[in-house]
């Protein structure tokens, strides 16, 4: 089996980054497009004052959201001569992780407001609050779980491939 090269490495690791971005992108943009034109709308005057913070609130961490994911590319055009692959995928990916932090926050404050909408203030934030739970475990916790999984004791593979745990 070839291993790869450094090189080969990064530009795997970008590729995958690359794809990565073209699916959390398109959705930030949807949902800022969408809650750019909600205080247009005749039902907007009606909201109270709770409602217009927690509105701004999503409004405002989706745009951050956006911002740190398109900064990836900002980022590449301005400095993809200097030859430092690495560092450019090292800072991207913790800046798509943080847009999601903020994506995650902008789809809870929405789905409360419409919780709120539909039923009333304790359905939203119920609603708000499974919805965080659910991002909270899926986005990160199994990664998580799976990585602290693979902190197992390490094992000697002894005669025929049995594992035994190292002593």
């Amino acid at each position: 089996m070839n291993e790869e090269t450094t090189a080969e490495r990064l530009d795997r690791e970008l590729i995958e980054l690359v794809q990565e971005l073209r699916v959390l992108l398109p959705g930030v943009q949807v949902m800022f497009g969408f809650l750019l034109v909600v205080p247009f709308s005749t039902g907007f005057a009606s909201v109270t004052g709770a409602e217009r913070a927690l509105y701004f609130a999503a409004l405002a961490a989706t745009t951050v959201s956006a911002v740190l994911l398109i900064a990836h590319g900002a980022r590449h055009r301005a400095r993809f001569r200097d030859r430092d692959k690495e560092a450019l995928i090292v800072t991207s990916s913790q800046l798509a992780l943080a847009s999601t932090a903020f994506l995650a926050v902008a789809m809870a404050a929405v789905v409360v407001l419409i919780g709120d909408y539909i039923y009333n203030w304790v359905v939203g934030v119920i609603a708000g609050l499974g919805t965080l739970g659910l991002i909270a475990w899926f986005w990160y916790g199994w990664s998580v779980s799976r990585h602290l999984e693979r902190r197992d004791p390490p094992t000697f593979q002894g005669p025929g491939g049995r594992g035994t745990p190292k002593t």
